[in-house]
């Protein structure tokens, strides 16, 4: 292996973070809300961080703060699930991302899948069994494998950009 051409070592300093929020605003992804049960309770919060890690065996990952009680839930339980908005969805995005986690799903019709409760209406959703979790920074990167899934292929995802939800129109 080649290695890479190197220039002198300079010191770098790590932007401030609300800089860096304003570099990840220019980033358009997906929102999904996770969710996972504290007993009977269902727990959700808002991601924009969600991605596929393998097509065999199915796999993806995504991104929990660490003290989030939706990732206490889902390590507990060993199952979360993902639900992608849709754009009839998108007051979901800012209802499930803050205020009081165990008033999140208040008057949120929900329904319960492999004993993870999921929003009906979703782009796509899966119910996934945990496979493996990495601790980085202040946030876990939770691994899944799907156990089940299912999608309205009828529906708009709405997109997240610049601190708010869109559609693929760019509507806000």
């Amino acid at each position: 292996m080649t290695p890479r051409s190197s220039s002198p070592e300079m010191p770098v300093q790590a932007p401030p973070a609300d800089r860096f929020r304003d570099l990840m605003a220019g980033w358009p992804t997906g929102v999904a809300v996770v969710t996972g049960a504290d007993g009977a309770r269902p727990l959700g919060c808002t991601v924009t961080a969600l991605a596929s890690v393998s097509a065999d065996p199915p796999l993806l990952l995504v991104s929990l703060a660490a003290r989030s009680r939706t990732l206490a839930a889902v390590e507990r339980s060993g199952r979360f699930g993902i639900c992608v908005l849709s754009t009839a969805q998108r007051r979901l995005a800012r209802a499930f991302a803050s205020g009081e986690p165990a008033a999140r799903f208040a008057g949120v019709p929900h329904r319960w899948t492999h004993g993870v409760p999921l929003l009906p209406g979703a782009v796509t959703g899966a119910v996934c069994a945990v496979r493996d979790t990495i601790a980085v920074a202040d946030h876990v990167l939770v691994f899944g494998g799907p156990l089940w899934q299912a999608g309205d292929p009828g529906a708009e995802p709405v997109i997240w950009y610049r601190r708010g939800p869109h559609d693929l129109a760019g509507r806000s």
